[in-house]
């Protein structure tokens, strides 16, 4: 490309009627990629120009992103300015139609603003254990995204792990157990244990909820006035429909009574039937699921399981058929906020 022409000056003297200007970065140097390993979960993106606006550049760069979710899993944007909950909406709908609501969710959560959740809302001295959102549905999100408004000062990181891994790392035989059978969760609401029914639902009218019960392929029974118990079977790994590629995708390792401590399971046994705990899991032609498979799946995760710690600003994107995530324990203040987007679903019942 021809130059263009500048007028002849003496060195150290400024351009008649000139302004100074601070020179930009080029445009592929407006984010960075941060170096890393080839498997480094999640890959990190830093704004190199302050103020850059990330709905925009996403928007602008939307194949690039795809590019590195499927590589990785997971994207962390580091050194954007985001404005909590609008800000967070304005960045889902940059790559997605629109955010989703938390419906049959199974964690308490805390609504910002019409498609921005609070992270779950357990004690911050508990774990959260590896798991992608919504794995125990037949409809999930493709896209979470996580923002943190204010980085707790001990611990408190969103752990992630490559779920392509998981897979491949679990035994063959109990592979072919869990896809063979499937997965049923069974769920009991209103012993005041676990969440109520109003909650997930999001609604009191129960004709709503056995709306949304048939048109999602749910079980259900109303035990009487307040108690609602759901069944449903759903897949143990998926194939990602981009890359293709296997993923392990169940919360049987969540919902299944052994990952409760000792005490609190066998105090649970105690006090109700097998059927009527809170939650619980088993193969989805009803048998159970032995502990020791169980422990399996806790350790493969614990593999491959990394942690980055949050900075206050971060924002998280994580395709939720490739990453689990989880949370570590905290110390202080700590909020992150969180979106959903781009339903998809397993409706021809691969397992």
């Amino acid at each position: 490309m021809t130059q263009p022409t500048l007028p002849r000056t003496t060195p150290g003297t400024p351009l008649a009627g000139a302004r100074r200007r601070v020179a930009a970065p080029a445009a592929d140097r407006l984010v960075t990629v941060e170096p890393g390993g080839p498997a480094d979960l999640p890959r990190v993106l830093r704004s190199a120009a302050p103020g850059l606006d990330l709905a925009q550049w996403l928007r602008q760069n939307r194949d690039e992103v795809h590019r590195h979710l499927d590589e990785r899993g997971a994207v962390l944007f580091r050194g954007f300015p985001v404005a909590a909950a609008e800000g967070l909406e304005q960045l889902v709908t940059a790559l997605s139609p629109a955010t989703l609501d938390y419906v049959y969710g199974s964690t308490p959560r805390s609504r910002e603003s019409a498609g921005v959740y609070t992270s779950t809302e357990y004690p911050a001295d508990q774990t959260i254990p590896q798991h992608s959102e919504m794995a125990y549905a037949s409809t999930w999100p493709m896209k979470l995204w996580f923002l943190c408004t204010v980085a707790a000062p001990e611990g408190g990181a969103t752990p992630l792990a490559d779920n392509r891994k998981v897979f491949a790392r679990l035994d063959p035989a109990l592979r072919d157990r869990f896809t063979e059978h499937g997965v049923m969760y069974v769920r009991n609401y209103g012993a005041g244990l676990d969440l109520p029914w109003q909650q997930v639902f999001e609604t009191t009218d129960r004709a709503e909820v056995e709306r949304f019960c048939r048109g999602a392929g749910i079980e259900y029974r109303w035990l009487d006035e307040d108690r609602l118990r759901t069944r449903q079977v759903c897949q143990a790994a998926v194939r990602h429909p981009r890359t293709g590629e296997w993923a392990w995708f169940n919360q049987a390792h969540l919902f299944h009574p052994s990952n409760l401590g000792p005490e609190v399971r066998e105090t649970l046994l105690a006090t109700f039937a097998e059927e009527d705990l809170p939650r619980n899991v088993v193969f989805g032609d009803g048998s159970p699921i032995p502990d020791a498979d169980l422990a399996e799946i806790r350790a493969a995760f614990e593999a491959e399981t990394v942690a980055e710690p949050w900075q206050s600003g971060d924002v998280l994107l994580v395709d939720n058929i490739l990453a689990s995530h989880g949370r570590q324990p905290y110390a202080g203040p700590r909020k992150v906020l969180v979106a959903m987007a781009e339903p998809f679903g397993n409706t021809q019942g691969e397992k």
